[in-house]
């Protein structure tokens, strides 16, 4: 099965619309929550499609960053998961930018799972081997019918 999950704290100083804006600005969302914890809001988004990647995929090339793209995507796997942050401040303004650790993002960072059977097969199709920064190959998105079949 497939699952994209998106998660952002909301900080006392930021305005809740803006952060969603910015999860918006790369990624499409099916449901939406924000839920009240002891330190402030989060907002929690979810999808189960990788279509929901779609802007991210095109900006990755728009953006000429397929390289530290999918280092940082493979640098995530762990099973049938990837798991990233990016940089909440750049993509509240349309930058992609990602980031080792939460003390890059000083309000946070957005951190995106997304949950499928073959991580690899995403990595492939979002950040491509490159060769002088153009795309060694172009897949196709990742079967998910196929996926939620089973083997």
């Amino acid at each position: 099965m497939t699952k994209v999950t998106f998660v952002a704290e909301v900080r006392p100083s930021e305005d809740e619309d803006k952060v969603k804006v910015a999860i918006m600005n790369f990624f499409d969302f099916e449901s939406i929550r924000v839920e009240e914890k002891p330190l402030g809001k989060v907002i929690f988004a979810e999808a189960n499609s990788l279509s929901s990647l779609k802007k991210m995929h095109k900006v990755l090339r728009e953006e000429r960053i397929l390289d530290a793209a999918r280092k940082y995507l493979r640098r995530g796997i762990q099973g049938k998961k990837i798991t990233f942050m990016i940089h909440k401040q750049a993509a509240s303004v349309g930058v992609l930018s990602f980031v080792d650790d939460e003390r890059e993002s000083p309000l946070g960072p957005i951190e995106v799972t997304i949950e499928y059977e073959n991580p690899e097969e995403v990595v492939d199709w979002l950040a491509p081997k490159t060769a002088r920064g153009r795309p060694l190959w172009e897949n196709p998105i990742p079967d998910e019918v196929r996926n939620r079949r089973g083997p």
